[in-house]
C-alpha cells in the first residue's frame, strides 16, 4: 500500500513521516538547509501480519512538498496512491495549500485517508478542539468525510497519537487485498516516472507508482511516448529486490541498453498494448466553482500521471451542464494517456488548480469531433471509465473496434476483457474486431442491397469487382474489415464470386444468342493464337463483321471474366495468360525480379508486346514494377492474384 501526505507548507509532513517509519525523506541538500521539501521522498516500512508471524506486506511513504511553488511536484506524488496521509498544523489550522491539496485529492479519486494534527506540543487543547472543528468542516461533504483524526507530536519518540497512527495506517496495509487492487492488477502494466538516475554497475534506473498491472525481471516493455523498447533487467518494488512489481507498489525498474538522458519525468514505462502517443485527447473536465468559464483555445496546464504539459482547450460543449464540460485538449508534443485516468487542470500560469477529470479518448479525431455520433461515442466511453462495461461502446461502433484500440480503452489485455454474449470477434488480417452481431447484420444486408442494386442497373454484367462495391457500399469501411464481411458472406452462400467478380446467387448475364455464337467462333481463334492471338481488325476481317461489333462483345466477355484484355483491341484467353504468369514467375526465381528483355526472349515475341504483358501484370496487381524490373507480389499465385 502506497501512503501519500498532502498539507500546507511546513505543517510537518516530512517531520511526521520521519516519526512514523524512522526515515528521513528529504535526501536534497538544500531541503535540508532550507526546511522545506523540493522533491518527491520516499520511505518504507515493513508490515507485521495480524498474527504477528512476521512480515506480510510493505508500507510505502510519498513525502510531497506543501509549497505552492511545488504543487506540480505534489501532483506527481500524488498520482497512483491508495491511501492520504492529509497533514494540519495545530498552530496554523487549515491553509490555502491544505484546501487545494484535498480538491486535488479529490480530483485524483483518492477517496480513502486519516488525518494527521501536528504540533500539539504549541498550542492548548482549546485550539486543538478548534482545528479539529475546522478539518471537520473542510472534510464534510467530500470523500473522506469522516476520516479518523490523530493529535501529534512528532517531536515526542513514543508519542500516542504518532503511534495510533501508525497502527491504523498497518491495518489498512495488512489488509490492502481487495476487490479494487485485483482490478488494477489485471490490467495492462504501465507506470509513470517521476525519478530517473544511474548508479555505478547498474545503469539507468527508474522509478515510480505502478498504476496498473504487474511486470516481471526480463519483461520487454517500452517507454513512451517515445515508443522505445526497453528490457527489465531488475526490479526492487517497496524498496525491496523482487522478482516482479504490480499495481499499488512503487518500484524501481532497471533498464538495459538505454541512456539516462533519454528518459524523463512525465514518461510512461508500459506495456507495447497499452498506450499510444498521440497530441489530442478528449476528456470530461470539471471546474472548481470559481474558475471562469471555458473559452475555446484558453491555454490551461495538465498534470496527468507525473507529466506536466500546457495543452490548448477545444470545446466539444458549449457550456458546463453541472457535471463538467466535454474538451478536447491539444498539446504541442506527443503525450499518453488511457481512459478512465485522471487529471488536473491549472491555470495558463501554473498558479491556481481550476479543476481537473478523466480521460476519455486518448485517440480523437481532429474533425467531426462535435458530430452527434461523436459525442455519443464520448458519453459510451464515459460509462466505460465508471464501470459500465463495454456494452454501450459496441453499441455506438457500427464498425465495430479493433481489438488494439479495444485493449487500450479497457487498459486489459484481450483475453481479459468481458465481452458481451452478442458480439462477435471477426479476425481480419490486420487485426480483431469486435462487433455487435447485429451491427454485422446490418453491414451484411447493405453489401447484399448493393449488389442486387447493381444488378438491376448492369444486368448484363457479371458482378462487381470488391473495390468498387466497396466504394458504392461502405467506403468508410477497413479494407481488412470489408474482406472479412465478403468472405463470411461468401461462406453461406449470400453472395457469389466468379473470377474478380461479387454476384447474387441466381444472377443471369448470360450473353444473347447472336454474342453467344459469335464468342464459339472467337474463342478457338484466340486459343490458337498462343501468346500472339488475332487483333480485333482480324477477327472482324475474318467474320465479316465491323470492329465496334467484335470489340464490345469482347470486352463483355473479358467483364464476365471470359476473356482478358491486354491492350485495347487485343484479347487473350486465361489459360495462355496463366502460362504468361508462369513464366514471369519462373523467370523471376533467381533474382525476385524479371526485365522485359528476358521475358521477351523466353516467350518469343517484339520487346514492345512483351512490356504490353507485363504492364498488365503490373494493371492487375500479379507485379508491381520497380525500376525497369516486374517483381511478382508475395508468393501470390496467378489464380490466387485474379480471385
Amino acid at each position: 500500500m502506497i501512503v501519500g501526505t498532502a498539507g500546507h507548507i511546513d505543517h510537518g509532513k516530512t517531520r511526521l513521516v520521519r516519526a512514523l517509519t524512522g526515515i528521513e525523506t528529504d535526501r536534497l541538500q538544500e531541503e535540508r538547509t532550507r526546511g522545506i521539501s523540493i522533491e518527491l521522498g520516499y520511505a518504507y516500512v515493513p508490515v507485521e501480519s495480524a498474527n504477528g508471524t512476521g512480515p506480510a506486506a510493505t508500507l510505502g511513504f510519498v513525502d510531497v512538498p506543501g509549497h505552492e511553488r511545488f504543487v506540480h511536484t505534489m501532483v506527481a506524488g500524488a498520482t497512483g496512491i491508495d491511501v492520504t496521509l492529509l497533514v494540519v498544523a495545530a498552530d496554523d489550522g487549515v491553509m490555502p495549500q491544505t484546501r487545494e491539496h484535498l480538491a486535488i485529492l479529490q480530483l485524483l479519486g483518492v477517496d480513502r485517508g486519516a488525518v494527521a494534527l501536528t504540533k500539539i506540543d504549541r498550542v492548548d487543547a482549546a485550539r486543538i478542539a478548534r482545528v479539529e472543528i475546522e478539518i471537520a468542516a473542510l472534510l464534510a461533504g467530500t470523500p473522506l468525510q469522516g476520516s479518523p483524526v490523530f493529535a501529534c507530536n512528532s517531536t515526542s519518540p513514543d508519542d500516542a497519537g504518532i503511534n495510533a497512527l501508525r497502527a491504523h495506517l498497518h491495518a489498512w496495509a495488512a489488509g490492502e487485498a481487495n476487490a479494487r487492487q485485483a482490478a488494477l492488477r489485471s490490467e495492462l502494466f504501465r507506470m509513470p516516472v517521476d525519478r530517473v538516475f544511474s548508479l555505478a554497475g547498474h545503469g539507468t534506473l527508474v522509478t515510480g507508482a505502478v498504476h496498473g498491472g504487474g511486470v516481471t525481471v526480463g519483461e520487454h516493455l517500452q517507454l513512451m511516448p517515445a515508443a522505445t523498447d526497453v528490457r527489465i533487467r531488475s526490479i526492487h518494488a517497496q524498496n525491496q529486490a523482487s522478482d516482479h512489481a504490480m499495481a499499488g507498489q512503487r518500484c524501481a525498474l532497471n533498464l538495459a541498453a538505454i541512456a539516462r538522458d533519454e528518459i524523463h519525468r512525465g514518461d510512461w514505462i508500459a506495456d507495447p498494448r497499452a498506450l499510444l502517443a498521440t497530441t489530442r485527447v478528449d476528456v470530461r473536465l470539471r471546474l472548481s466553482a470559481r474558475a471562469a468559464p471555458l473559452r475555446d483555445w484558453a491555454p490551461l496546464h495538465i498534470h496527468w500521471g507525473t507529466m506536466h504539459r500546457q495543452a490548448h482547450v477545444v470545446l466539444l460543449e458549449d457550456r458546463d451542464q453541472g457535471d463538467g464540460q466535454l474538451v478536447q485538449l491539444v498539446f504541442d508534443a506527443p503525450v499518453c494517456a488511457m481512459c478512465g485516468e485522471r487529471f488536473i487542470a491549472r491555470d495558463s500560469a501554473a498558479t491556481h488548480t481550476l479543476g481537473g477529470g478523466v480521460v476519455l479518448d486518448p485517440d480523437p479525431p481532429q474533425r467531426r469531433r462535435r458530430s452527434p455520433a461523436r459525442l455519443a461515442w464520448l458519453g459510451a466511453l464515459e460509462q466505460l471509465a465508471t464501470g459500465a462495461g463495454i456494452g454501450p461502446l459496441l453499441q455506438q461502433a457500427p464498425f465495430g473496434i479493433a481489438m488494439a484500440a479495444l485493449q487500450r480503452y479497457c487498459r486489459r489485455a484481450a483475453d481479459r476483457i468481458d465481452l458481451p454474449p452478442d458480439a462477435q470477434r471477426i479476425i481480419t488480417r490486420e487485426d480483431t474486431v469486435v462487433i455487435l452481431a447485429s451491427h454485422w447484420q446490418v453491414l451484411r444486408e447493405q453489401v447484399i442491397t448493393s449488389l442486387h442494386s447493381w444488378h438491376e442497373r448492369r444486368p448484363d454484367e457479371p458482378g462487381v469487382d470488391s473495390g468498387r462495391l466497396q466504394r458504392s457500399t461502405l467506403p468508410a469501411l477497413a479494407t481488412g474489415l470489408w474482406n472479412a464481411l465478403l468472405q463470411d458472406l461468401l461462406d453461406d452462400g449470400s453472395v457469389q464470386r466468379v473470377g474478380a467478380w461479387w454476384r447474387l446467387p441466381g444472377h443471369d448475364h448470360a450473353p444473347p444468342e447472336r454474342e453467344r455464337l459469335l464468342l464459339e467462333r472467337v474463342l478457338p481463334q484466340l486459343h490458337a493464337g498462343g501468346f500472339d492471338p488475332p487483333w480485333v481488325r482480324t477477327l472482324a476481317a475474318d467474320f465479316g463483321l465491323t470492329e465496334d461489333d467484335v470489340r464490345a462483345v469482347l470486352r463483355r466477355a473479358a467483364a464476365r471474366g471470359e476473356l482478358f484484355q491486354v491492350v485495347p483491341d487485343l484479347f487473350y484467353a486465361p489459360a495462355r495468360i496463366a502460362e504468361l504468369a508462369a513464366i514471369v514467375a519462373q523467370l523471376s526465381q533467381a533474382s525476385g525480379a524479371v526485365d522485359a528483355a528476358a521475358f521477351r526472349d523466353a516467350i518469343g515475341l517484339g520487346r514492345k508486346r512483351s512490356i504490353q504483358i507485363l504492364e498488365f501484370f503490373n494493371r492487375v496487381g500479379y507485379t508491381r514494377r520497380v525500376g525497369d524490373q516486374h517483381r511478382p507480389r508475395g508468393d501470390l499465385q496467378w489464380n490466387a492474384a485474379r480471385d
